[in-house]
């Protein structure tokens, strides 16, 4: 699934049910102690589809271990992000020298819990989402919203290190098109030195899981 909403520079790797076999390096193991077996489980496979997608772009297995704001601490030179959620796992990775960053997301297709959704969208993305409910209401457009931002955070936070609320991005989605633009109202002085005001980003819907995916290709981010 995720494949699909990802360019050709990006490799991946999916699981739709965790992998008993895998097998941990010492210090991923250390990390997973005193958790319940779910969240081991969880974190066993979506390794697993780490090193697959590492393995497309010619790294031999490494340990992934979490940093300390939980995100995963890729290789050199490589740039990646991690989802799961129930049924599915997945990872993707590519080499920094093509893609500055990217972040990948995956959730139910259902709704938000109920009054979720203010925390999660400003005024006029809510105003939008209710236009594109009552148009297309075979979507369900506020769980695809907090998907797209959390792709959008996982983007964000390596290049700029802090903090990004979800009312820190407007998000517009073109549904004919099945992608989406953020308008960042955060910026940050990336390598390139330009500063970082607007994103966009894929997403699909299929087999009762939204997926997303943000990449910032390297060469765009440097023109």
């Amino acid at each position: 699934m995720i494949n699909g909403i990802l360019p050709a520079t990006v490799a991946s790797g999916e699981a739709f049910r965790d992998l008993p076999y895998v097998v941990l390096f010492p210090d991923e193991e250390a990390v997973t102690q005193g958790a319940v077996e779910a969240r081991r489980a969880e974190f066993r496979t979506v390794r697993h589809c780490a090193r697959k997608a590492l393995g497309e772009l010619g790294i031999p297995p490494v340990p992934i271990l979490p940093g300390r704001r939980r995100d995963p601490q890729w290789p050199e030179g490589i740039v990646g992000s991690m989802t799961h959620c129930e049924g599915y796992r997945a990872a993707a990775v590519a080499r920094a020298r093509d893609v500055l960053a990217l972040g990948i997301d995956a959730e139910p297709h259902e709704g938000l819990p109920d009054g979720m959704l203010p925390a999660v969208a400003r005024p006029d993305e809510i105003a939008r989402l209710t236009r594109l409910h009552a148009s297309r209401p075979e979507v369900h457009w506020d769980r695809l919203t907090f998907s797209a931002k959390e792709s959008v955070y996982k983007a964000w936070f390596p290049l700029a290190r802090r903090w990004l609320g979800f009312h820190d991005a407007t998000l517009t989605l073109h549904p004919d098109r099945q992608t989406f633009d953020v308008e960042l109202h955060q910026t940050h002085l990336h390598g390139t030195g330009r500063p970082l005001t607007s994103m966009s980003g894929r997403w699909a819907v299929e087999d009762d899981l939204i997926t997303t995916s943000v990449v910032i290709e390297a060469a765009s981010a440097a023109a």
